[in-house]
């Protein structure tokens, strides 16, 4: 369609008018002598092929022990990862309930899109943005958590790094369908760099299912979707059962709410 469009203004351009056939008809110079256009030539590939990258690929070394790579400490753009700290093997004990998302929450909702993707190389950075338009059932507003060690409301991913210097690990609960759309890696990366262990949900979107798996979450659906509704604000969730965990092995989530009854 393109080049249809461009070859029809050619042709008024140089004959002044849209009847004129480029492959049949003749123009006149400016001797009045008659004269046809040369068909259109172009290499569509090289003559000598391609280059194969023989001079261009640079093998990496056998022992890259010793090989590092330096990333200014001032950039806010890029970053080196760090490894995570790894599971020590034992059940999760009250863990805290970082929010409880009400209702659709994508993977936009989980880590936004727009101008924090400049910030896709710089982890810590990044994670600025996790959950910052995901509602709060508890007040109804979004980016607006309340946090168990200072009693105060903040940003989540504020509250989410105070729990961490605390060293308190922490849970999300989220509705149907937690994670659709795209497959932003970032929107599990993030809850992992921040302290999270697990997120519990009425049902999961299957890719981001598979990418908190490959970060180290635990993604988590209640047996049944209504016990959804039995998690309060300010909750302490333990997940027991953890060394028996296995296929068609249910886990055990105790919901301590802060008038000390306990849920499961």
């Amino acid at each position: 369609k393109q080049w249809y469009q461009r070859r029809v203004a050619i042709t008024a351009g140089l004959a002044g008018t849209l009847k004129f056939n480029p492959e049949t008809d003749t123009l006149l110079d400016k001797d009045g002598n008659e004269f046809m256009l040369d068909t259109p030539y172009g290499d569509e590939l090289p003559a000598d092929g391609f280059d194969p990258g023989v001079d261009t690929y640079q093998a990496p070394p056998v022992d890259s022990s010793d090989v590092s790579v330096d990333v200014d400490p001032n950039s806010n753009r890029l970053e080196l990862l760090t490894p995570f700290h790894k599971w020590d093997g034992e059940d999760f004990h009250e863990l805290q309930l970082l929010i409880k998302v009400k209702g659709k929450c994508t993977t936009d909702h989980i880590s936004a899109a727009g101008p924090w993707l400049k910030f896709r190389g710089h982890l810590n950075n990044i994670s600025n943005n996790f959950l910052i338009t995901a509602t709060n059932s508890e007040n109804e507003q979004m980016n607006s958590v309340k946090s168990q060690v200072t009693g105060e409301f903040g940003p989540v991913p504020a509250t989410a790094r105070g729990y961490k210097a605390a060293g308190i690990g922490w849970v999300v609960v989220g509705d149907e369908n937690y994670g659709e759309g795209s497959s932003r890696e970032h929107a599990a990366l993030e809850p992992r760099h921040l302290g999270g262990k697990a997120i519990i949900v009425r049902s999961f979107a299957r890719i981001h299912e598979t990418n908190l798996k490959k970060q180290g979450m635990l993604p988590l659906t209640f047996a049944d979707p209504a016990d959804y509704e039995k998690v309060q604000p300010g909750d302490k969730i333990s997940i027991l059962g953890l060394k028996e965990f296995s296929p068609g092995v249910p886990l055990v989530a105790q919901l301590k709410h802060g008038d000390g009854t306990v849920d499961e």
